[in-house]
């Protein structure tokens, strides 16, 4: 996994902008089928992101996440998680190894959410997270809701164009 390259287009005009992903949209994510069962709107140190848990056409649980990241000019930041077994792990201050991978610590803290639809969380609360970089680009992270247990994702980014919504919800 490379990290997220920018491509030249505009959101909304070159292709879908996924921060108009609703709850109960059908969405292709690079051809694969997807149904949003929910969204974590996300709140940290004055930046916001938006969590949709998605479920494919095999039943797999995935997060797609979409955030606007400063720069100039800024960019969409489109990445989908998918789940890594960690055994109990917790995230390390300092570099972890995941599956032979060397991974170093980038950000952490406390966000505030706000749940709506199928999360599987609750309406509102804290939400725990560590943030991993590896020096080729890939991207962990680890994720703990109000106190339960540590889970962990590996980040793919999605180049500008690979989500389209293909139904409304009604």
């Amino acid at each position: 996994m490379a990290a997220p390259a920018i491509a030249p287009g505009h959101a909304g005009t070159d292709y879908t902008d996924p921060r108009t992903i609703q709850v109960g949209d059908r969405i292709d994510v690079q051809g694969s089928p997807a149904r949003v069962l929910g969204a974590m709107h996300v709140s940290w140190q004055g930046t916001q992101w938006i969590e949709y848990l998605l479920r494919d056409g095999s039943r797999r649980l995935q997060w797609l996440s979409v955030e606007v990241l400063d720069g100039d000019p800024p960019h969409l930041e489109v990445l989908l998680w998918t789940d890594v077994p960690t055994q109990g792990m917790v995230p390390a201050k300092s570099m972890l190894i995941m599956e032979g991978v060397e991974f170093f610590p980038i950000e952490r803290g406390t966000a505030a959410f706000r749940s709506e639809g199928d999360t599987g969380n609750p309406d509102r609360g804290l939400l725990d997270f560590a943030d991993y970089r590896a020096s080729d680009g890939r991207l962990l992270s680890f994720e703990r809701i109000q106190g339960r247990s540590w889970t962990a994702c590996y980040a793919q980014p999605l180049p500008p164009g690979s989500i389209s919504i293909v139904r409304r919800a009604t």
